[in-house]
């Protein structure tokens, strides 16, 4: 499977079980791992390039076989998942994908995360979440459900291609825009 990321951070949340981001995770060029993130990543037989966080959440034996890949942020201010991102851009990279951030804790911060990146996706075995800043087409498949959920509600919103279109409407709920389906291939 060709990959669209160039890195992929994987937090300690809920783990990938789906066959989507597995593969994902298998076929990208670099895996960032929140420290707690690591003993997941070990079992399945993938190395990460970089373990990132606090290490308060890294088992003892996985400190020893990874020690020439840590990187310790003591900040207690942000978390294990902002670290790790924060790594990701700081080396470089530009499209992110991050994964194993929901389930267990609700991390998201991709609107804030989203001006770092040319792309940073999360995915999840439940959805793909994508922060839009600009008008923007986006690939989907006939039937598909889309929810759009808008972080600023002072921003109008206006969709095509959607079952139940969106005409320069400001969301104020998260419920206002979700639930939709698309039309086509792309809305």
């Amino acid at each position: 499977m060709e990959t669209l990321y160039d890195c992929v951070v994987v937090a300690n949340g809920s783990f990938p079980q789906t066959a989507g981001p597995l593969e994902l995770l298998k076929a990208t060029p670099v895996i960032i791992a929140c420290d707690g993130a690591v003993q997941n990543l070990h079992e399945r037989g993938l190395v990460p390039s970089a373990i990132v966080g606090d290490l308060d959440s890294i088992p003892p034996e996985m400190l020893r076989l990874y020690a020439d890949r840590i990187h310790t942020v003591e900040d207690q201010e942000i978390n294990d998942l902002t670290k790790a991102v924060r790594f990701a851009h700081a080396s470089g990279y530009r499209k992110v994908l991050i994964l194993g951030a929901t389930g267990l804790r609700e991390d998201s911060l991709l609107t804030d995360f989203a001006p770092l990146f040319e792309v940073v996706e999360m995915l999840s075995d439940y959805g793909r979440f994508i922060p839009v800043l600009r008008t923007t087409t986006l690939p989907c498949t006939p039937g598909q459900q889309i929810s759009i959920f808008s972080m600023y509600p002072c921003g109008e919103i206006t969709t095509e291609g959607l079952r139940w279109p969106i005409t320069r409407r400001r969301l104020t709920s998260w419920w206002q825009g979700s639930l939709n389906e698309a039309l086509e291939t792309e809305f």
